[in-house]
């Protein structure tokens, strides 16, 4: 099995609740039945709103919704028929194949199919600065960082994506997914984001520690991080 992410853009004249009301109902059968499976969706809505300081741009417009799923094989001969449901689903859409590693399963607060799930989800795309080599920066992200997102925040889910390739001509040029998941109060309370409720001096290290370990590896202005309410089907 190989493991898929999709971005994907609204339609312009189509109001962002339409837009999350429509794929929500219709895109998981129409994905199943093109021959995905394991359908998740990440979308933007007024929960997360909350979180809007939180969100990094690399400057182009961000799409409206994170699409992930599974398929046998995402070759191009094998793809056609969920191409075209995610093609009919926006205005425009990018993938890429990218390798799974669940760092922290959601053990506490297990989804219900179909139905917002519990907290919510932080999607960072993330690019490879030129002053590393792929070996070098993967070394840092997984082999130090990865403690480092663990030990400073209140993620109870963690799950790391590398880009393998992309699978569509003008998808950005990311090179991997990220999605951790918080609880909701840590969209406006940093207190809650950096697990220190309560300790400023906790806080201000844990701050200090993710930014340092954030800058070996990632390049400020240079990825994009999007608050979503997650879906599992």
């Amino acid at each position: 099995m190989e493991k898929v992410i999709c971005a994907l853009w609204k339609p312009e004249a189509e109001d962002r609740d339409a837009f999350n009301a429509r794929i929500l109902s219709d895109l998981p059968a129409q994905l199943e039945t093109a021959g995905a499976s394991g359908v998740r969706i990440n979308l933007e809505d007024a929960v997360t709103d909350a979180g809007a300081a939180l969100r990094q741009t690399r400057g182009a417009p961000q799409h409206h919704a994170t699409i992930q799923f599974w398929m046998p094989s995402a070759n191009a001969i094998f793809r056609g028929d969920v191409d075209a449901v995610l093609s009919a689903a926006g205005e425009r859409f990018a993938a890429w194949l990218v390798l799974e590693s669940t760092i922290l399963p959601n053990k506490d607060h297990t989804p219900d199919k179909g139905t917002r799930n519990w907290g919510w989800a932080q999607m960072a795309f993330l690019t490879r600065p030129d002053r590393l080599t792929f070996d070098q920066w993967l070394a840092i992200w997984q082999d130090h960082h990865t403690r480092v997102a663990i030990e400073t925040q209140s993620n109870f889910e963690y799950v790391q994506n590398i880009v393998i390739r992309a699978l569509t001509p003008d998808a950005p040029p990311y090179a991997a997914i990220v999605e951790e998941c918080f609880p909701e109060s840590a969209l406006s309370d940093p207190f809650v984001f950096f697990d220190a409720v309560g300790n400023p001096d906790k806080f201000n290290a844990n701050l200090a520690t993710m930014m340092d370990s954030c800058d070996r590896f990632i390049d400020r202005g240079t990825i994009d991080v999007i608050p979503t309410s997650q879906y599992n089907f």
